[in-house]
Parts: structure tokens; sequence; C-alpha cells
């Protein structure tokens, strides 16, 4: 399945962040804006303009081409000559691998979730927060040509999607604040309705241990998941099933995928001491 583009809200994250904290003495806005740029290269974007990253990032075009010269420089982009435009560089690797060899819970939950996706026929995915979205660190898909065409690396929305909604549920109150907050500020118009889903979600969570989201991000996509909170030096993760709905129903995720899925955050938890 394909899916639709999404406008880049956590480059007007960042600017609501800049202006926060813009009297802030230690905060630096040209680090800031140099990590907004690299953050441009979201899963499908290989390849970027000087023009295309100005337009992402809001910012004028020769400010654009002082970041992104800095960053060949350092190696964190590289430059094709032929096309004139920008990918990222080997230095970026190192950042990424340091992260995920961090998360070693990847190794350990790829078998579990397999099961969970040959089961279902589905899509089952680890993700963590990244700003105003979940970020996919563990994919496993079923054999079935019917699966969404997502991948690690790719992020989806934390409001409206069902991974997104566990972790808003195994979040602080004030964290979740924080992020609604944000919510409202990027769009006032449908921040009402994406609020109370939000408060829907938590209540759901609490009530059925898994968060819900049919219909919600994408029409033709049901999906459930299960919070997963390790403490110590790991982020609040989600663990989500999810695919089409005309083969994944609400009642059957609910009543054949849920439990497998409370059971492999369960057996995490055990592998890695917390209970």
């Amino acid at each position: 399945m394909s899916l639709p583009s999404y406008s880049n809200s956590s480059v007007r994250l960042t600017d609501s962040v800049i202006q926060k904290y813009k009297d802030d003495r230690h905060f630096v806005t040209a680090l800031a804006r140099g990590l907004e740029v690299l953050a441009c290269f979201r899963s499908g974007n290989k390849v970027l303009s000087n023009q295309e990253i100005a337009q992402r990032c809001n910012l004028p075009k020769s400010t654009v081409s002082r970041l992104t010269s800095t960053l060949i420089k350092l190696g964190y982009l590289t430059h094709d000559e032929i096309s004139g435009k920008y990918r990222l560089g080997m230095a970026t690797l190192s950042l990424g691998v340091g992260m995920l060899a961090k998360l070693d819970i990847r190794q350990l939950a790829r078998p579990l979730m397999q099961e969970i996706a040959d089961f279902s026929q589905g899509m089952v995915t680890l993700g963590a927060r990244d700003r105003l979205s979940m970020l996919y660190i563990e994919n496993c898909r079923s054999r079935s040509a019917l699966t969404l065409s997502l991948d690690v690396g790719a992020r989806i929305p934390i409001a409206t999607s069902s991974m997104g909604r566990a972790y808003l549920a195994e979040a602080s109150q004030a964290e979740r604040d924080e992020i609604i907050e944000r919510v409202r500020e990027l769009d006032e118009q449908s921040s009402t309705a994406i609020i109370d889903n939000i408060n829907q979600a938590v209540q759901d969570y609490q009530e059925l241990g898994c968060t819900c989201s049919f219909g919600d991000w994408l029409k033709d996509v049901n999906a459930i998941a299960v919070g997963l909170k390790l403490g110590g030096h790991f982020p609040i993760m989600a663990l989500n099933c999810g695919g089409p709905s005309f083969s994944l129903s609400p009642e059957f995720l609910l009543n054949e995928v849920r439990p497998r899925l409370l059971e492999v955050v369960q057996k995490l938890k055990v592998s890695m001491g917390q209970v």
C-alpha cells in the first residue's frame, strides 16, 4: 500500500522551540538549524536540493547553502556534482548505529514480532518517539503482499497512530501535556478532535491494555499498539500491529492479536529484568 506525503511538521515544531528559547544563552540556534537540515532526509528522501531543503526548513537559500557546506565538510552530507543535490554522509551513520546499539531489545523482539506478523498477515513494528512522530526502529512483515510499505526509519504521526497513542499512554502527564500543546500550536482547527482522541486512547489503554487506530491515521488502515516501558537507558517504546482494514478487522485485532502483543511485551520485560 502506498502512503500519502506529510507536511514537515517537525520543522514548524523546531521554529516554535527556537522561539521559546531565543533568550536562552545556552541555546545555539545555528546548531538547531543544522540538525533540522539533517532531519529533512526522511525515509524516502534520499537526495534533496538546496531549494527543497530551504522549503522544508523555511529558511533562506543562502542560509541553507552555508549549513549544507558546513555539514559536507564534517561528513554529515555529501554533494552530487551532477545533480547538484545532497545525500546523508557516513558521519550520520555513526550516530544512528550508536543509538541502535543501545537498543539491544530489538534482537530479542524481532523473532517474537515476526510470529505475530505471520499470524496476523499484517505488519508488526517497534517504535519510539521523535518529536511529534513515532520512529520505526524495528519492523517485521508477513509474507502477504498486502502490508504497509514502511520500514525502519519511517515516521508516523504520534497523535493519530495507535503506536503514538500507546506511547502517550505510557508517557508522564507532563510530557503528554507538552505534546498536546505542540499539536494545538500546529493544527488549531483539528486540535480539539485530536486531543479528544488522545484522551480516549489513554482511557482505552487503561481498560484494554492497548490503544487503537481504526481508520484514524489512514482511513483504510487498522492497528492496535501496546506500550513498552523498560526504564534505565531505554526510551519509552510501543509495539504495533496493523494493516489494511479489509484484512485486519477491529474484532480480529482486539480478540486475537491484542493478547499476543501483551504477551510479547511481558516476555520482553522479563528478559530485560523488569518483572
